[in-house]
């Protein structure tokens, strides 16, 4: 049975708490290994470790920290097959998908190259008579990620990159149940030059968030995971003093105008649903048709497109549509919340509950589940179900639709599909949700933007990635300064490069 440790001061480093956690194949519901469970002792000795290293690495200049990026960016292209490869075998998602999952990352990596020029200040000079006041962004010293199964490569990548480019030292607790892609991602970082200690991984449970939350030396703290887990993360954290930014539960709703390209919003539709067995926090849930007509059309286009699509193992190939949940828990709770729609009165046109695959039959698969007549007080709605389940709710207008994403718990992403451009953009002004989608089922921003819901599903006063991450891990000092005039001595004739 392999065992998963921890990477800590540069190497990889066995858990000497006694305490492990399984990780399963989610294709075959096998463990294939063990993962350690850090102590509150583990977890202060990676800390410490990283409250050494990080002065240097803050004193590097910019430009240095960014030559690492660079260089982590071509070795994660390098090895992109064996990270997909892992992350696959440990999550379930296609190969594919996996791939998708480390260059979303990569992604943020390229953005932070650009550190040099967003960690600029400000300058006014003449402020007063002989003062100049100018401003610098400083990092915050040692910070910590918790991070979630469903993107193992991308999301601590979201977190660690940013605060590492700033000058900071970070501590990464990553989910306990696909823990091997970011232990390799901290060994690529110490090959692309980082110093040891200013990325160190723990891995853990509740008792390792904990020691995070309560831990004096740990500045800031980034999370990503479901809303009650948000919630307690930012109250503990915020009560420590800390600078926290929590990234919660989702219910993504996508409305359908009677005027929109139908043939191409199922399709939208399709991906966004089902992709990575529904298990991302940006997938659409909630297809709201406008008008009868409009529902009756879309409903008929999905049904032969969800029960077309292909499940399996990673290694059954790249067509492969999605492969299994992450866990048998998951798996479970998934099927209960398909059997409470049906309970409640749900048309559940398209039945994946008795799906098996020969060979699999172990396996924590859940076939492709499509419900109509879905109504808003059902918990089907009201619960973010993470698994390939997309529930229909009709509207019989636009004002309807409208207010079926407004009035609900979450804000992470909703989309419109529409060709009428007053439409589309009277929506994006009033929705009150984070990442918005025209004609786009999935809006997640590119790199140098920032990604971060509304209402329940977000935390804290900054994004993540973009040119929030740069303000979330400094901050600033402004100074006021007077000096007489001097003469500078001697002279230099050599063109001026950095040293």
């Amino acid at each position: 049975m392999e065992q998963i440790g921890h990477f800590i001061g540069g190497k990889r480093v066995a858990g000497t708490s006694g305490r492990t956690a399984d990780v399963f194949n989610p294709a075959t519901g096998e463990v294939q290994a063990q993962v350690a469970l850090a102590s509150a002792a583990e977890m202060r000795a990676a800390v410490e470790n990283a409250k050494a290293a990080q002065p240097a690495w803050a004193a590097t200049n910019p430009q240095r920290r960014a030559r690492v990026m660079m260089k982590f960016v071509e070795l994660l292209n390098r090895d992109m097959d064996k990270l997909a490869e892992t992350l696959s075998r440990e999550h379930g998602k296609t190969v594919p998908d996996a791939k998708g999952d480390v260059q979303r990352g990569l992604e943020v990596v390229e953005f932070c190259i650009g550190a040099p020029h967003l960690l600029k200040g400000e300058f006014s000079e003449g402020a007063g008579p002989g003062i100049d006041i100018y401003s610098v962004r400083q990092p915050l010293g040692v910070v910590a990620g918790i991070t979630p199964f469903n993107f193992p490569a991308m999301i601590p990548m979201w977190k660690f990159a940013p605060a590492i480019a700033c000058g900071n030292a970070f501590i990464l607790k990553p989910s306990e149940r696909d823990p091997s892609v970011p232990l390799m991602l901290a060994e690529l970082m110490i090959e692309a030059g980082l110093p040891a200690g200013i990325l160190n991984v723990v891995n853990g449970d509740k008792g390792a968030v904990d020691a995070i939350l309560d831990d004096a030396d740990i500045q800031a703290i980034g999370f990503v995971g479901s809303t009650p887990i948000a919630h307690y993360i930012y109250s503990r954290g915020c009560a420590n003093g800390k600078r926290v930014q929590c990234f919660g539960g989702a219910k993504n709703h996508m409305i359908i105008m009677p005027d929109a390209d139908l043939d191409k919003a199922a399709d939208a539709l399709i991906g966004a649903g089902y992709g990575a067995a529904g298990e991302r926090c940006m997938a659409v849930s909630v297809a709201v048709p406008v008008g009868e007509e409009t529902a009756n059309r879309l409903v008929e286009k999905l049904i032969p497109k969800v029960e077309a699509l292909k499940i399996g193992p990673y290694t059954a190939g790249d067509d492969v549509d999605f492969g299994p949940l992450v866990t048998g828990e998951a798996q479970k709770r998934v099927l209960g919340m398909i059997d409470s729609g049906v309970e409640a009165g749900a048309d559940l046109v398209v039945d994946g509950r008795g799906f098996k695959m020969q060979g699999y039959e172990n396996g924590f698969f859940v076939g492709a589940c499509l419900f109509d007549n879905v109504t808003r007080d059902m918990d089907i709605y009201k619960t973010e179900i993470f698994g390939p389940v997309l529930s229909v709710v009709r509207a019989k207008d636009y004002e309807e639709a409208l207010s079926l994403p407004m009035e609900h718990e979450y804000g992470n992403g909703v989309s419109i599909y529409t060709r009428d451009g007053d439409a589309a953009r009277d929506f994006a002004s009033r929705i009150n949700i984070g990442m918005v989608g025209i004609n786009v089922p999935i809006p997640v921003p590119l790199a140098y933007y920032t990604f971060g819901g509304w209402k329940a599903s977000g935390f804290g006063d900054l994004n993540q990635h973009g040119p929030d991450a740069f303000r979330f891990y400094t901050r600033t000092k402004t100074i006021t300064s007077r000096w007489p005039s001097g003469i500078k001595d001697g002279a230099e004739f050599i063109m001026p490069v950095m040293r």
